[in-house]
């Protein structure tokens, strides 16, 4: 284990306060690299995601794919949690909280906003961050790629149905731009770099040490990556954070309940269905977390930049990485139980 992955909450905890602290420091900065986007999509955030996933793409093994459909439970966990319960649970968590809990501390006009993108965050599932939980956990490279894809498919004719059942609006503009962005940049475009990549040093080198070796060498450049990213994100929205600490604590704890409630229930499901863990980790993590790009632009579209929608997902942004990455530890440090349970069976 490398001092990284030893101190990972220790080295995010640093970036999260950097980052708030030079969002206030250099503003200017952040405000420029904030603009450096297309459809929503963020370039530099794009590019560090893509950083951290191309090593991974690099395992991905075609031949192997085909073997997939030998264990479809995975598959299957992923897309009941993410379909069928995830956005449910979170519209009644958001209900919960912001109508009944949180009711004194919450206007009611504020409190629909916050609903509302709390449903926008648990109908879209994770894309391309999955790819970085799932190699943090040495997840299964090709079991990842086809959850991703499979969920991608499903997510083009399914979010607006869902989103428009829980919200009671007919007419939501899905913005194609930034979902078939999102999926080319995160997803096709890093998995074409990691074939070419892979088939050169196997052709070149004759053998899977050679691409064994290569990721190894990425690693750290995949860690520099995600401190990058975080320290990014929390820069974006410092000033949020520092304007309204209150608002963004209460919008965060359903949030955060629901990370930890469906991971617990796609992670209890796999172990109760005999999933090996290199699938049931990245099944569980892709069920956990969201699509927020997706989920910003839309609450941007139908409710306004300085809606309660709007900062509800950007506060699912700011959660997202701290919760993602201490389920990733539970999740490995919990491999054992996974692997006495093969050795029974």
């Amino acid at each position: 284990m490398t001092i990284f992955e030893r101190f990972l909450s220790v080295w995010v905890a640093v970036s999260i306060i950097v980052g708030i602290a030079l969002g206030q420091a250099v503003p200017e900065i952040f405000v420029a690299l904030a603009g450096i986007e297309v459809a929503k999509v963020n370039l530099v955030v794009g590019i560090l995601i893509w950083v951290m996933v191309y090593p991974m793409m690099i395992s991905v093994d075609f031949a192997s794919i085909s073997r997939v459909t030998d264990q479809p439970k995975g598959l299957f966990i992923t897309l009941v949690v993410n379909w069928l319960i995830k956005p449910f649970t979170m519209a009644a968590l958001g209900v919960l909280f912001f109508k009944i809990v949180f009711a004194d501390y919450i206007p009611p006009e504020d409190a629909e906003g916050y609903i509302a993108g709390l449903i926008l965050l648990g109908a879209a599932p994770c894309t391309a961050m999955v790819f970085v939980w799932a190699q943090l956990t040495k997840g299964d490279p090709n079991y990842t790629l086809i959850q991703v894809s499979v969920n991608d498919v499903i997510m083009v004719f399914a979010y607006a149905p869902i989103v428009a059942m829980l919200l009671g609006v007919t007419d939501i503009p899905v913005p194609w731009d930034t979902l078939v962005l999102s999926v080319v940049l995160y997803v096709v475009v890093p998995l074409i770099a990691g074939i070419v990549t892979r088939r050169g040093l196997r052709t070149e080198n004759g053998g899977l040490e050679a691409v064994d070796a290569f990721t190894a060498r990425l690693k750290p450049l995949s860690s520099v990556g995600l401190l990058a990213m975080v320290t990014l994100l929390f820069g974006f929205q410092g000033g949020v954070i520092l304007d309204q600490p209150l608002v963004i604590v209460l919008i965060a704890v359903p949030l955060i309940i629901q990370s930890y409630g469906i991971f617990i229930i796609a992670y209890g499901a796999a172990f109760g269905m005999r999933v090996p863990f290199k699938v049931a980790a990245p099944c569980a993590l892709i069920g956990t977390s969201n699509f927020f790009e997706l989920a910003v632009a839309v609450a941007i579209s139908l409710y306004g930049l300085n809606s309660g929608a709007a900062l509800a997902t950007v506060v699912g942004v700011l959660v997202e990485v701290p919760v993602m990455l201490s389920l990733v530890a539970f999740a490995n440090k919990t491999q054992h139980w996974f692997d006495r349970r093969a050795i029974q069976h």
